[in-house]
């Protein structure tokens, strides 16, 4: 029995009232609470004497409490306790702020541990918030070095460490070494009891680093495996076979208004390729903003259709899915208008509107070849007839289950042969760093867009400081009145007490009654219905405008939260203004960069922040600096790191351990242990913990 997947709720030190905070941590089982690992560590391991400390110095000291007192400051209504210490070599003061509970667990005349910073004051020397220890205990809190565990919720590292030194005692035995042994003895790494115990309880800072990097392996050992896993079978799949009709891609080619990349060109040619196979293609198309991904899953949905079978084009919202339905209507124009837009507000075709009942038909009937659409896509109603290829724009942005939906749909060859699954084409906007490619997508293959379209005027990126709003301001109106739109984006869409940053509804008030009151302003954000989101981007995307004396509604600003990040295409829009920079990441900024350039007029980026921290002074000069996506996202890996970079901050695996996820070598390393093991098993029927390792996996971490 798998005594680490016992409730935490069954452990009888666990109070019950620290249950329902634990949950919101992520931790139910045991499992789940010996590997919620430290965020960092204090290293208290300096034992000194009084006498022997020096300024800003962090040690540990062991002396008994000679007096303890609370004292209530009314002017800042706060209490203080204040306590006078000594040992052998002297005596000193300690402070503690807002903690009048001490008085009843530090008695005068009993022996402590205690560790912290040495401070100066206006009365001399004195330590400040220190951790303490009665010292007839063995260290947990003092005198080594601490972990510090995430106290969100109210649950504090003090008792997380206490908690944790127990069930240690209980279940360290327990913990399985999922490595096999003859890889840890090639790759050097500590053994998995021995590294758990080091990450909670470390014996030395090295030994932290050695720990981390055990636990980093296994986890790319184990996402290699299942990799390679995922890979086999569905290579032992069947798909429909799509022919290469290179008369029919040449004409399309032909009908564009512009020349394909280099890039297109050969990532076009690879998914034909692809789609050619007895097995289902499984691709990521990587391209940087406005490499023009669109019109290479054109080709691929093309071939499909003069084939006579379909096409699934799933995005992850509705005003994108709007787009490509437009988009996919205009280069396909002279071919076929067999395109159909579904989401939870609308169905259509080109040629005519359609009833709900009506238009599920026509898909079920194979009347409808390319059906783009949003989560409504993977409704239980909407049923294919020939359903040969996939294409998941934003991939990142659906759940493993959702995307295998649309890939379980079978289909009935000319031969008579069933369950066929199609193709699968994924696409992002978002540029990933070669390392996390290389450790999170080694089932796909990746076809990379890292050409840009000639002729695109570069963008003008500056950070602009408080004291330079103004001035943008006007340079903005005057962009407007001369006939361009500009966004602004904002961090959040509500003002918050517990995030600072501007906020788009206060922010959309503020520039239409104060600054523009003569513009037209629109908001766009998240919570908004569908149908307000369309009724805004319609009007955004309209020609003429009031500022360039137009006659019609036409939106010069919009206001927006992260929404707009991804998809919207308004040509004319030349000024992207973004509040609060230093909250987004190098990725994200980018990607709202991308959405103006986009035509042959001069367009600017705006990075305004109220920040002077030397980590955003770096990373938004990064941005000035680049307008390479693949380069900024190495920097934005870099800088953040992989926690952040990937949002696992919020795991269990914290910077500290996900940091080796930087590292080429050890994911290397991991492919090639991972490769050797599949290829003497491939049923890992000698390997029976790592099989039940590989079972226990969450499937939506980045693998299918």
């Amino acid at each position: 029995m798998d005594h680490l997947q016992n409730p935490l709720s069954q452990i009888s030190f666990i109070e019950k009232n620290y249950l329902k905070k634990l949950e919101k941590l992520g931790l139910e089982t045991v499992r789940d609470f010996l590997y919620f690992f430290p965020a960092r560590y204090d290293d208290f391991s300096l034992l000194k004497k009084i006498g022997d400390l020096k300024l800003n110095e962090t040690a540990t000291i062991e002396a008994k409490i000679k007096s303890i007192q609370n004292i209530r400051t009314w002017k800042k209504r706060m209490t203080i306790t204040e306590a006078s210490i000594e040992d052998s070599s002297g005596s000193m003061r300690i402070i503690w702020f807002n903690q009048p509970f001490l008085l009843s667990n530090l008695k005068e005349g009993g022996t402590y541990r205690f560790s912290g910073k040495l401070i100066s004051d206006s009365k001399g020397l004195h330590l400040s918030n220190p951790a303490y220890e009665t010292a007839s205990r063995l260290p947990t809190n003092t005198g080594r070095i601490v972990p510090v565990y995430s106290e969100t919720y109210g649950v504090t590292s003090k008792w997380l460490r206490w908690k944790m030194s127990q069930l240690l005692k209980v279940y360290l035995k327990e913990i399985p070494e999922i490595v096999p042994n003859a890889i840890l003895k090639r790759q050097k790494l500590l053994g998995a009891e021995e590294a758990i115990k080091e990450l909670h309880f470390p014996s030395s800072l090295e030994k932290v680093k050695e720990a981390q990097k055990k636990i980093a392996f296994e986890e790319m050992f184990l996402i290699q495996l299942n990799a390679l896993r995922s890979r086999k079978s569905w290579e032992d799949s069947k798909s429909i076979q799509v022919k290469f009709d290179e008369k029919l891609v040449k004409k399309f080619v032909k009908s564009l208004p512009f020349k394909l990349t280099n890039a297109q060109k050969k990532s076009s040619f690879q998914i034909i390729k692809d789609l050619e196979k007895k097995y289902p293609m499984n691709r990521l198309l990587e391209g940087d903003v406005g490499s023009g991904k669109t019109v290479v899953a054109a080709i691929a949905a093309l071939e499909a259709m003069m084939a006579g079978y379909q096409t699934a084009i799933l995005a992850p919202t509705e005003v994108l899915a709007r787009q490509h339905f437009e988009t996919f209507g205009k280069v396909l124009k002279g071919f076929s208008q067999k395109i159909g837009l579904l989401t939870t507000s609308v169905s259509q075709t080109f040629w005519k509107k359609n009833t709900k009942k009506n238009f599920l038909g026509k898909i079920k009937r194979g009347d409808i070849k390319i059906l783009i659409g949003t989560h409504a896509l993977i409704q239980k109603s909407v049923e294919f007839n020939k359903l040969a290829l996939v294409i998941i724009d934003e991939q990142h942005r659906f759940g493993v289950n959702q995307r295998a939906y649309l890939q379980k749909q079978t289909s009935t060859l000319k031969d008579g042969s069933k369950n066929t699954i199609p193709h699968l084409l994924s696409m992002t906007a978002t540029p990933i760093p070669r390392t996390l490619a290389l450790a999170y997508f080694g089932n796909l293959d990746i076809s990379l867009l890292d050409e840009m379209p000639k002729g695109r005027k570069k963008i003008i990126t500056k950070i602009v400081t408080p004291s330079k709003r103004k001035e943008i301001y006007d340079f903005l109106r005057a962009e407007i009145e001369s006939g361009r739109q500009a966004f602004f984006i904002f961090p959040l869409i509500e003002e918050s007490e517990k995030i600072s940053g501007k906020a788009a509804t206060e922010e959309h008030k503020n520039l239409a009654e104060n600054i523009f009151p003569d513009l037209k302003i629109g908001l766009l954000h998240g919570r908004m219905k569908p149908k307000e989101k369309e009724a805004v981007m319609a009007k955004f995307s309209a020609k003429g405008g009031s500022a360039s004396g137009g006659k019609n509604d036409r939106i010069d600003i919009l206001v927006s939260t992260s929404v707009i990040e991804v998809g919207v295409d308004v040509p004319n829009a030349t000024i992207m203004v973004i509040e609060g920079s230093e909250r987004f990441g190098l990725a994200q900024l980018h990607q709202f960069r991308g959405r103006v350039g986009r035509s042959d007029h001069q367009s600017y980026c705006f990075l305004f922040t109220d920040s002077t921290s030397e980590n955003t002074s770096q990373r938004l000069h990064a941005l000035i600096e680049s307008e390479d996506g693949f380069k900024l996202a190495e920097k934005d890996l870099e800088i953040r790191g992989p926690g952040q970079f990937l949002g696992t901050q919020q795991s269990g695996r914290p910077d500290s351990a996900m940091q080796y996820l930087g590292d080429i070598k050890l994911i290397e390393q991991a492919r090639l242990e991972a490769q050797s093991v599949f290829a003497l098993d491939p049923k890992l029927e000698k390997f029976p913990v790592l099989k039940e390792a590989l079972e226990k996996i969450d499937k939506d971490i980045h693998l299918e």
